[in-house]
């Protein structure tokens, strides 16, 4: 049917296409006119096609169906089991609890949750063998997992669990146990690294785990021939098509670094909002930036979307803000069949070239830090934490003058809009002075200098 319908019509090159641009623009110059240069260092360019596919192949995503995500702290055992039955009930079909306490009962937790249909995600905040040998009917189970990065906790707090040596000891344990890793990788880009950044750091900080599995020789024997799960949890921002690329591109660099050590993988990739472009003022916004971005997550290839409830920076966890959170992925789901069609960004030019762009961006740097010892002893020079200070202070400039744009905040503002008595929650970077080994990578939102201003006049 295609042919017969464009058969008629000449195929038009690149160079064609360019020159009737430059006609149509009658003098302007094409590249300071429509040529975009992103802050990865990319030049968008105003029409893509297959001559920029050549030196290319198109990637397979490789995509399932994706999981809608809920995350749930659990304070009280019964409360929590409580609340993640009533979310299933309402469209959750994958859990996260965050658990603060190592006596945690995980069988009094998942009590009357079918294991069999629902994907339950275990987070605890301590490093602790003997709370996975405890539970470990519940965590041996297919559809269970237990997320555990010391690399991570350094990262975000500045110092180890325990120490490195001990830390890793542990870490050793828990990868026997449960046959996996995670990376919480959603740190960079809240705290304002750039794309090609968070992927080289997250690739990084992924290599140092292959590293140690590589140089035990237990643990290297082991998964040689059995599958090691590798969770990535990551946080997508509001560009819409380099987000989707990220994801595709983060696939490729993880599949390209397991290959290079013959482990065999197999890769979840859990996605969460930005935390970054949130706002307290005209806060209904935060729904569609969270929309656009489960969108972006989705189209990547994510396997489980958690959706991050748009009062969730200034109110505690409320069935208001969960429920409609949850709708909106069930919106992408069952009315506009998101879950339908796999892999639904494959070959498109533009995707596609972002893809391939970010990711020989993303390894030239990730060589680089190798080349230096490594993410680890990066950290410790302060190297990532500057480079990523750097590029957070250029996104801070280009909000303050307006450059970029949050919608009822920093443009198109409601005077009216009164926030000061409806704080739950401190939305702001949180200080807490103590000795670390570090610098940790801090979190924090663009807007919040321009909040804690607007809330002192009110």
């Amino acid at each position: 049917m295609s042919n017969y319908l464009f058969s008629e019509f000449e195929a038009v090159n690149a160079k064609a296409w360019k020159q009737k641009i430059q006609v149509d623009l009658k003098g302007l110059d094409y590249n300071e006119t429509l040529i975009w240069n992103s802050p990865e260092g990319i030049d968008v360019k105003p029409f893509y096609n297959k001559e920029d596919l050549e030196h290319f192949p198109v990637i397979n995503s490789n995509n399932s169906k994706w999981l809608i995500g809920e995350v749930i702290f659990v304070n009280d055992l019964e409360k929590s089991n409580k609340a993640a039955i009533k979310a299933i009930e309402d469209g959750t079909n994958s859990l996260k609890f965050i658990i603060p306490n190592s006596k945690t009962v995980l069988k009094q937790l998942t009590k009357n949750i079918d294991l069999e249909k629902i994907e339950i995600q275990i987070e605890p905040l301590f490093f602790d063998v003997t709370f996975f040998e405890q539970n470990k009917t519940i965590l041996n189970h297919k559809n269970v997992t237990i997320h555990h990065d010391c690399i991570g906790q350094l990262t975000k707090d500045g110092n180890w669990f325990t120490s490195k040596t001990e830390d890793f000891l542990t870490l050793e344990k828990i990868i026997i146990l449960s046959k996996s890793i995670t990376i919480k990788a959603e740190i960079y880009q809240n705290s304002g690294a750039t794309i090609t950044q968070e992927l080289a750091y997250t690739i990084s900080h992924l290599n140092e785990y292959f590293n140690f599995i590589e140089n035990n020789s237990t643990l290297k024997t082991l998964f040689k021939t059995e599958t090691l799960s590798v969770f990535i949890n990551i946080s997508i921002g509001s560009n819409y098509f380099f987000e989707i690329a990220k994801v595709r591109s983060l696939k490729q660099l993880v599949n390209s670094l397991s290959d290079s050590y013959g482990f065999k993988t197999k890769l979840y990739i859990n996605a969460t909002p930005s935390y970054r472009n949130k706002t307290l003022y005209d806060y209904n916004v935060n729904m569609l930036r969270t929309t656009t971005e489960c969108m972006s997550a989705i189209l990547g290839g994510a396997n489980t979307i958690f959706n991050q409830p748009y009062d969730a920076i200034y109110h505690k966890s409320n069935a208001f803000g969960n429920r409609i959170s949850r709708n909106q992925l069930l919106v992408l789901q069952n009315e506009s069949y998101f879950n339908e069609v796999n892999n639904p960004s494959d070959g498109s030019y533009y995707i596609e070239n972002l893809t391939h762009q970010l990711s020989e961006k993303s390894l030239s740097l990730f060589k680089e830090i190798e080349a230096s010892n490594g993410y680890i002893d990066a950290l410790f020079r302060g190297t990532i934490q500057q480079k990523i200070k750097g590029s957070a202070v250029k996104e801070q400039e280009l909000f303050d003058t307006k450059k970029t744009t949050l919608v009822g905040t920093n443009k198109f503002e409601n005077k009216n809009d009164k926030m000061a008595d409806n704080l739950e929650l401190f939305p702001f970077l949180k200080q807490n002075p103590r000795k670390t080994l570090i610098v940790p990578i801090i979190q924090k939102r663009l807007s919040e200098g321009y909040e804690q201003n607007r809330l002192k006049e009110e």
